[in-house]
């Protein structure tokens, strides 16, 4: 998650025409992509993964917690270390650091080596989602910055419905160590794209990590900060544990199929919200957290049927999918001059709740079965939307700034 450095707007390609610089923004979208799929396509060979590595799977599903945990420890110091870079130097910087990091996980033999590696892929994601917001908005025309998000957002539902089945398939076929040589691959083609097709901008000067504390006193900033906290924290509760619980439906063959449908909708809600972002961002964040709350009540309340149960997941992903968008446009709107700031502690809170999602899921897998989970996110969707709701004057205003 995500935005540019620098809070104060430069120029940008697409405001010449009002058009938007599509080669520029899929570009970003596929960097996207990329970092989505580095981090969560250890679940899906995860076997194959730790058979190979001579661990046990507990051990090996780590390597998506280190990830988080690089990213969230390293996000805020690194985006003040690099403040002064420019921004196209430092994008490909982080896309280098993912080729390195994937081809070393391609070709370890050895768990902690493996782990390390994971580790400074998530430091290049932190690095990364601090960027591809910010990026987007300086890309495009006033009117069109939250359209421009969302084209980059839309790399995120992909890697999660396509790329990590198609990764998995693959793994599958020819081994877990060629999904990984693919994703450098890939990360080669979009470095060249990205020198090609995506215009440079300036940073700014260090302002010393004060700077980062002072965003919490901008107001609206805190507000947003704490629905990121705990929307996502809800989302990852039952989002990483769904197989676990659809198999207490009966339908634990239908993983993949359910997973499909929730990256589709996710798909059809960032297109929505890319769309009214720029007139209707208070009333679209209301209707994705009350998506999500009816759908998990949905979950909760269901038997086992699959079709109520495709449409709790339909809910669900129309609700999510649009919210990176909402969260890093509601910073970067409250944030002004501390956009980067600002940015910098969303990014670091969104792979916190991540991480923390996993560990909270377990212990309620432990304690309370897989059945507690919708409810799970009913209780944490409480506050959310409160303060969604009671933030009018900043954080989720009833009008944008134009």
């Amino acid at each position: 998650m995500r935005t540019d450095i620098t809070g104060v707007p430069g120029p940008r390609t697409g405001s010449g025409d009002g058009k938007l610089p599509l080669a520029g923004l899929w570009a970003l979208a596929t960097a996207a992509f990329i970092t989505s799929l580095t981090e969560t396509l250890p679940a899906g060979v995860l076997p194959a993964m730790s058979a190979d590595l001579g661990v046990g799977e507990p051990a090996m599903g780590q390597s998506v917690t280190v990830y988080a945990a690089g990213t969230a420890l390293t996000a805020i110091p690194l985006s003040a270390a690099t403040a002064g870079w420019r921004r196209k130097r430092l994008l490909l910087a982080s896309m280098a650091g993912f080729a390195v990091a994937n081809t070393v996980t391609a070709v370890s033999a050895n768990y902690p080596l493996t782990m390390v590696a994971r580790f400074v892929a998530g430091v290049a994601a932190g690095v990364a989602w601090a960027l591809l917001a910010g990026y987007a908005r300086r890309m495009a025309p006033v009117p069109l910055q939250g359209k421009a998000i969302a084209i980059v957002m839309t790399g995120i539902p992909i890697a999660l419905s396509l790329g990590v089945p198609a990764g998995t398939f693959l793994g599958e076929a020819l081994g877990w160590r060629t999904t990984f040589g693919v994703i450098t691959a890939l990360t080669a083609v979009l470095i060249g794209w990205i020198v090609a097709a995506v215009p440079d901008f300036p940073g700014r000067r260090p302002e010393g990590g004060a700077r980062t504390l002072g965003a919490l006193t901008v107001p609206g900033v805190a507000p947003v900060l704490f629905v990121t906290l705990v929307f996502v924290l809800a989302h990852t509760i039952l989002y990483t544990y769904i197989a676990t619980f659809l198999e207490r439906l009966g339908m634990g063959g239908s993983a993949d199929l359910v997973l499909l449908v929730f990256g589709v909708a996710s798909l059809l809600s960032i297109w929505i919200v890319g769309a009214l972002i720029h007139r209707r961002l208070r009333v679209l964040m209301i209707a994705g957290v009350v998506l999500v709350a009816v759908a998990a009540a949905a979950l909760a309340l269901l038997s086992g049927s699959p079709v109520p149960v495709y449409a709790a997941v339909t809910l669900w992903g129309l609700g999510w999918g649009g919210a990176p968008t909402l969260l890093q446009t509601a910073v970067g709107d409250a944030g002004g001059d501390a956009a980067d700031a600002a940015q910098a502690m969303l990014v670091t809170l969104w792979n916190a709740a991540m991480a923390g999602g996993g560990i909270v899921g377990g212990a309620l897998l432990g304690l309370l079965g897989p059945e507690s989970f919708p409810w799970s996110v009913l209780v944490l969707l409480v506050p959310v939307l409160g303060v969604v709701i009671g933030a009018r004057a900043h954080g989720f205003p009833a009008a944008r700034a134009r």
